[in-house]
């Protein structure tokens, strides 16, 4: 009976975190599932609490940060191709007569000069504004 327990408390602690969205709530029902778990393996109710605890410090001071980290968004205003405003790549087709490529994070881009003015294969670029699917860089040392 009492590692249903654990679990019900577990269940009603993940689905509770959808309303605060802080992952506290996540870690303490995970903690509740593994002393479940170690409930229905034989574990008494003592060490059970005990159990409890120590998953729950773990997870909240351990692994809470870590998932937060990962989860976090680094720049909220700046997404999607606006996110490649000021990043710096290499021209790959040189940009001439207003059109070229670049890689960009490992992406390929077509590409105009900002300044109309030609670009050679393997010249650092910076990216000044993106327009539709071209970006427009300029030479990174300007």
């Amino acid at each position: 009976m009492i590692p249903l327990i654990w679990a019900i408390a577990g269940v009603v602690l993940v689905v509770a975190e959808v309303l605060s969205g802080e992952l506290v709530l996540l870690m303490l029902g995970v903690a509740a599932l593994g002393t479940a778990a170690a409930s229905a393996a034989g574990v008494p109710l003592g060490p059970d609490l005990a159990v409890f605890a120590v998953l729950s410090v773990l997870f909240v001071l351990v692994a809470r940060p870590a998932v937060h980290r990962r989860l976090r968004v680094h720049d909220p205003v700046n997404t999607g191709t606006r996110a490649l405003l000021g990043t710096h790549g290499e021209v790959v087709d040189a940009v001439a007569a207003g059109a070229g490529t670049v890689l960009l994070r490992g992406s390929l881009w077509s590409a105009r000069s900002l300044h109309d003015d030609d670009l050679a294969a393997g010249t650092a670029v910076v990216v000044v504004e993106i327009s539709g699917a071209t970006a427009v860089v300029t030479p990174a040392d300007t």
